[in-house]
């Protein structure tokens, strides 16, 4: 647990990083909101690489926190400003158990 808080902080840096200084989107709310969907994302895929969860609840899961950024994201700002969070932290989990594939233990925990 202790490494996913770790993964979620360094992939929240990172993605406001990005999207700071790449994309600046002249609302540092905004960018702050979108670095946390990106390390929450990683966060949460390194917590659920675990044998301990299946498929579906790993899918339930995840469904699951993009619909509690959806929500805040609307409650804060706007649907339509909030939705890209979604991308973000779907492409994440891709680029997560991608990587995790490559590996012979298809994990990226051991």
């Amino acid at each position: 647990m202790k490494k996913a808080w770790i993964y979620t902080l360094i992939g929240s840096v990172a993605g406001f990083i990005i999207n700071y200084f790449f994309y600046n989107s002249e609302n540092i709310g905004l960018d702050i909101f979108y670095a946390l969907s990106f390390g929450v994302a990683w966060g949460m895929a390194y917590f659920l690489d675990d044998s301990k969860f299946s498929l579906p609840k790993k899918f339930l899961i995840s469904f699951g926190g993009m619909g509690v950024l959806v929500l805040v994201g609307s409650l804060i700002f706007d649907f339509k400003l909030a939705f890209p969070s979604i991308l973000k932290f779907s492409t994440v989990f891709v680029a997560y158990y991608m990587i995790a594939s490559l590996r012979s233990s298809k994990s990226m925990r051991s």
